[in-house]
C-alpha cells in the first residue's frame, strides 16, 4: 500500500477581485489602492476603480503628474469649497409655507472655518493662482480650456498653466498641513 503525499503547505483562500468588469461606453477609470472596507485586519488594502472622466485632479494623480500630497491638498480645497458654498438647498415639505419666503439657515462653525481657510488661500495664492485653482478644481476645466478662456491658445501657455497649477497645489498642501515648508514632506501626523 503506497503512501499518499499531501501538500502540507497552507493554501490561502482565494483573493477576490471586486473591480467591475462592465464599464460604461464612455467611462474613464483609473486603478487606485484603498483601505479594504471588509478587512479583518487594519491596514489591508484593495485595488478599486476610480472614475476620472470629470475629475481633472483625479486624472492628474492617476497619470502621476501630481503626487499624493498635492492630490490631498486639492481634495481638501474642494471639500472646503463645497462646505462654504452650501450648494442648492431642497425644499423641506415638513416646514410650514409662509408667503414663499424661506428663512435662511444659520452658518455652521465648519462652514465658517472653511470660508476662513478659503480666504487665506486666496491671499496666499494671489488673484491669478486662486482663479486657476478655482477653474480646475471647482469648474473642472483643462489647461487648454483655461487658455481659451484667457485668449491664449499656445502650448507654451498650457505648460505655464500646468506648472503654475502644480505650484498652487504645493501651496495648498502646506496650508492644509499635508506638507511642511522646510522639507516639503508630509508631517508625521498625516502619514
Amino acid at each position: 500500500m503506497g503512501r499518499v503525499r499531501r501538500n502540507s503547505s497552507y493554501k490561502l483562500a482565494k483573493v477576490y477581485d471586486r473591480r467591475s468588469r462592465e464599464l460604461p461606453f464612455n467611462g474613464e477609470v483609473a486603478e487606485i489602492e484603498v483601505d479594504d472596507p471588509l478587512a479583518l485586519d487594519s491596514g489591508d488594502r484593495i485595488v478599486a476603480l476610480r472614475s476620472i472622466r470629470n475629475d481633472p485632479l483625479g486624472r492628474l494623480h492617476s497619470h502621476h503628474q501630481i503626487d499624493e500630497v498635492q492630490y490631498r491638498g486639492g481634495r481638501a480645497f474642494q471639500s472646503d469649497w463645497e462646505r462654504a458654498e452650501r450648494g442648492p438647498q431642497a425644499v423641506d415639505p415638513t416646514r410650514e409655507y409662509v408667503d414663499g419666503a424661506r428663512t435662511r439657515e444659520p452658518v455652521t462653525e465648519s462652514q465658517r472655518q472653511a470660508v476662513l481657510r478659503l480666504n487665506r488661500i486666496e491671499r496666499e495664492l494671489g488673484t491669478d493662482g486662486a482663479a486657476l485653482v478655482h477653474d480646475v478644481l471647482v469648474l473642472g476645466l483643462t489647461m487648454d480650456q483655461i487658455g481659451q478662456r484667457r485668449a491664449v491658445r499656445t502650448q507654451r501657455w498650457n505648460d505655464y498653466f500646468a506648472r503654475r497649477f502644480r505650484e498652487c497645489l504645493d501651496r495648498l498642501a502646506l496650508i492644509y498641513g499635508f506638507a511642511t515648508e522646510a522639507t516639503g514632506r508630509r508631517p508625521e501626523s498625516h502619514r
